[in-house]
């Protein structure tokens, strides 16, 4: 027997295999790393192209009784005016995901409203049911805020073109249902419209068609412009008292979105990749 084929040999083989796999797991990890961070940057060109709507909140109107549920395509530009706006007004809304291909709540909203059209809107506090984004947002700044659309939230002859831009930026994610596992209960998403971070937990959870609260947690003032961890003013954050923000911060600790609860496990997640990991090991 040759050194090679006694003990001492048969250990060196499984140590170098160990060590291809261990190579082989890190190459996977620094990929998927690598992904991510291209899916982050294809997602900032995605708020550019949006003019970075979506982020700060211009009016904070009081959350209606019931909720407002909204039936959406995460990729269609016409669907994110709608959500913009929503995070302009600081409003919740229940989303039910209907990408292309989606056979979960489609048939629901053609129910609803007589065709599987999206945007969406249903408002069990008044009872209307609207379709076309522009009747949407003119409907949520008269109803919620008293007033006629803004011009930064007005319809532009070119925003459809940006619109479809930006969606091709983040390569159309969050457009086409994928197979996944259906959770019980809704999730619970914080976030905000323009943020590039949460756009992809979005993306994911319309593909898998999974139903959740989207709290939106808007920026409340300019200074609070900027990642998490390094904002416009300098030193400590400190969100305005009272708000929405305020109530995250006095829970958790920080003002940082994404961040998604799930009560079907009881896990509260923060960081976009985390949150993605997560989601495809629990729903596929």
């Amino acid at each position: 027997m040759t050194p090679a084929q006694g003990p001492a040999g048969q250990w060196a083989q499984i140590l170098l295999w160990d060590n291809a796999e261990n190579d082989e797991n890190k190459g996977t990890i620094m990929l998927k790393t690598l992904k991510h961070q291209v899916n982050v940057l294809e997602s900032v060109a995605t708020s550019s192209f949006a003019a970075w709507r979506g982020c700060l909140v211009i009016k904070a109107v009081p959350q209606p009784e019931k909720p407002l549920v909204l039936y959406d395509i995460e990729a269609c530009p016409y669907c994110r005016r709608v959500r913009e706006v929503l995070t302009a007004l600081h409003l919740d809304v229940e989303i039910r995901p209907c990408p292309k291909g989606g056979r979960v709540f489609r048939p629901e909203a053609e129910t609803l409203g007589g065709k599987q059209q999206f945007p969406l809107l249903h408002d069990h506090n008044t009872g209307e049911v609207l379709y076309e984004s522009e009747a949407i947002i003119e409907y949520l700044f008269r109803q919620y805020a008293n007033r006629s659309v803004p011009r930064y939230y007005q319809s532009r002859p070119w925003q459809a073109a940006l619109g479809a831009a930006g969606s091709g930026a983040s390569e159309l994610r969050g457009m086409r249902a994928r197979p996944a596992r259906r959770p019980e209960q809704g999730l619970h998403l914080w976030s905000f419209e323009g943020s590039p971070f949460s756009r992809l937990i979005r993306e994911r959870l319309c593909e898998n068609e999974i139903p959740y609260t989207l709290h939106n947690l808007g920026k409340e003032h300019w200074t609070e412009a900027g990642p998490a961890r390094q904002r416009i003013k300098p030193g400590p954050y400190r969100p305005i008292p009272g708000g929405k923000r305020d109530a995250f911060f006095q829970q958790h600790g920080r003002v940082q979105v994404p961040y998604l609860e799930d009560p079907n496990t009881g896990e509260g997640l923060f960081e976009s990749a985390r949150i993605l990991a997560y989601l495809e090991k629990t729903y596929g």
